[in-house]
Formats: C-alpha cells, structure tokens, sequence
C-alpha cells in the first residue's frame, strides 16, 4: 500500500526546527542529519554546507522529512498545508499542542468539535501549520 509523510522546507532552520519536534514527539533521527556539504562531487558554496540536505524522524508509524532549502532559492510558507496528528489520549493531545504552539500562533484552541473530535489547529514558531486531535471510541 502506498504510504503519505510529510517533508518539510526550511531556509537554514530544519536542524532547530527538528530537534524541536523531537523534542515534542521523541524518537531518534533514521541515519542522523546529512548535510549539503556531504553531497559527493558537487560544489557547494562555503556558506551552504552545513545546511541540512535531509532528516527522516520517526513519529508513531509515520515519519515526518525535512531539508533546508539551497541559499537564493526562494521559500514561500502558507496556510495550504498542515500536519495532521492524531493523538492516544486527550492529554496527549493538549501535551503536544502546548509544546508545539510555544512560540507560535494558535488558529483554534484545543477544545470538543461538533464533528466528535477533541481539536485545534496552530502555527508553529517556524511558520509550520499543525493539526492536532484525538477521537475517542464509541
């Protein structure tokens, strides 16, 4: 079956942005962090290699992806996409909303929907829109 995730473009942030939510969601980075300056054969501005090429973090049975854009490029952030989590618990839920809104700008507060989900929406202090919820089972 074919799988979904998330990758992430940053300009020059994706390594803070990261640790950040590995901080939120724990987990190891898969293969640690691969950096421009690793890329065999290529030539790569000075101010450019230490910029992250590629990082994989495991969230749950998903995994969320990033890189840093190349410098000149441009990066455009809007509200066309968002990170969906879907939590265990409703504490869960309001753990991971409060630590991801730290800094950012909340769109919804977590709170009861008419749709049966406990929701809420936020941009992270690294312009990243999430969604946060968790359904309990009837």
């Amino acid at each position: 079956m074919t799988k979904l995730n998330s990758y992430l473009n940053f300009d020059g942030k994706t390594e803070e942005a990261f640790n950040f939510y590995k901080s939120v969601f724990g987990g190891e980075f898969l293969g640690g962090i691969h950096r421009m300056g690793d890329m065999p054969g290529m030539e790569i501005p000075e101010e450019a290699k230490n910029r992250v090429l590629h990082v994989t973090l495991p969230i749950g049975d998903d995994v969320l992806m990033g890189s840093d854009i190349f410098p000149g490029s441009p990066l455009v952030q809007g509200n066309n996409n968002y990170i969906s989590v879907s939590s265990d618990s409703r504490e869960e839920a309001d753990r991971v909303f409060a630590a991801l809104s730290e800094g950012g700008v909340v769109e919804m507060l977590m709170q009861d929907q008419f749709w049966g989900e406990y929701f809420g929406s936020l941009q992270d202090k690294f312009g990243i829109w999430w969604m946060i919820d968790y359904r309990a089972e009837d």
